[in-house]
């Protein structure tokens, strides 16, 4: 009897011990196999920065300017400072997003679509006249290497993707999220990487993993799509105007009459595809613009093949879930897909809402509270 209580005592002690392990991890661990930062400098025209982001297979990168005569985004004052001298050699000034770049490719002149001489002027204009198209290219942050993995939960829950972490930081007694840094050096760490690394602690997770979507309140809705009839450039500007990466195509209700220019809210109609500002840095820009007045479904047609062949990789496929899906199920489809959001769908394929990286960053950093 002595022996069976005490195995239960045990057990117990485990079972706290393991999310305490946990929250006492820091940032600087999930930083430490990251490869060198990926930049741009602010004179860069925008083909060359696009070509950049598909080397690199990023959807962002920091700009660089020289210091002195920049305002970073958000006010921000995150420099890049010589390791033995301490002089400045550089000045992040934003970020620019694949978003940043489709939107201005779309421009406001869809009639010029054939132009292929207007968009080698789009593409030649430098980055930094670019900067500011959407909103998350004007947030940019850094998180110190001692912060807390709860605290770096807590800044990803609020909807930032991505900040600059520096490896020798000049800062001291800081933990969170700041705008004033200056180091030599800096990785960047996103909400995937976070993901990958809570992947890495399931068993220290299994009290919330086991849980479902409903259960949770990780289900979001209304969920804003196109339609199947909705062209490109349409989309792009819908998803630009609603600082949206990602937007589902929905059957249309009524193809003569709806309009496929305005977002519409997709619940409860069949969900056939993905369109994602992700999935567009795979287009050869030869072909883009030709391809702006197509609709999302041609288009996404014809990347499967274009893509493949030239950027070596093919679009998302479709990943969904449903509400009682076990959040373990909806974190393995996010890390093994490498996408930011799950559609959220019944038994008949008909969208019900969405669970993104923030939701579910959200819910882990909860429970791990409770």
């Amino acid at each position: 009897m002595q022996t069976t209580m005490m195995g239960v005592k045990n057990d117990n002690m485990h079972t706290a011990v393991e999310p305490q392990r946990l929250r006492d991890k820091k940032v600087k661990e999930l930083v430490s196999e990251k490869r060198r930062l990926v930049e741009v400098p602010y004179t860069a025209p925008l083909g060359h920065t696009m070509n950049a982001l598909v080397a690199n297979q990023v959807v962002a990168m920091p700009v660089a300017a020289p210091p002195g005569h920049w305002i970073g985004a958000g006010g921000s004052m995150i420099l890049e400072s010589d390791k033995h001298t301490g002089s400045v050699r550089k000045h992040y000034i934003g970020m620019i997003t694949m978003l940043d770049i489709l939107a201005h490719i779309a421009g406001d002149n869809p009639d010029d679509s054939d132009d292929h001489s207007n968009m080698e002027q789009r593409m030649a204009v430098p980055v930094s006249s670019v900067i500011g198209h959407c909103l998350e290219s004007l947030s940019l942050w850094t998180l110190n290497p001692s912060t807390s993995i709860m605290d770096c939960m807590e800044v990803f829950s609020k909807g930032i993707h991505r900040a600059l972490v520096p490896l020798d930081s000049s800062m001291e007694n800081v933990s969170g999220v700041e705008l004033v840094e200056s180091a030599s050096s800096y990785r960047m760490l996103t909400q995937m990487d976070l993901m990958r690394f809570l992947k890495g602690h399931e068993s220290d997770l299994k009290h919330v993993l086991d849980r479902t979507l409903n259960d949770l309140g990780a289900l979001v809705e209304p969920i804003f799509g196109v339609t199947d009839h909705t062209k490109v450039i349409d989309a792009i500007k819908s998803m630009r105007a609603g600082s949206l990466n990602a937007v589902p195509i929905v059957e249309s209700s009524n193809p003569a009459t709806e309009d496929h220019s305005q977002l519409v809210n997709g619940k409860g109609r069949k969900l056939i595809g993905t369109f994602s500002a992700t999935d567009l840095r795979g287009c050869p820009v030869s072909h883009l613009q030709s391809w702006l007045t197509a609709s999302v479904m041609e288009y996404t047609r014809s990347l499967l093949s274009v893509s493949a062949n030239m950027a070596g990789s093919s679009p998302r496929e479709l990943v969904t879930c449903y509400a009682e899906s076990a959040l373990a199920e909806v974190v393995d489809k996010v890390v093994v897909n490498h996408v930011h959001r799950v559609w959220v769908v019944d038994s008949d394929g008909r969208l019900e809402g969405l669970v993104s990286l923030t939701d579910i960053i959200r819910v882990i950093r909860t429970s791990l509270l409770e």
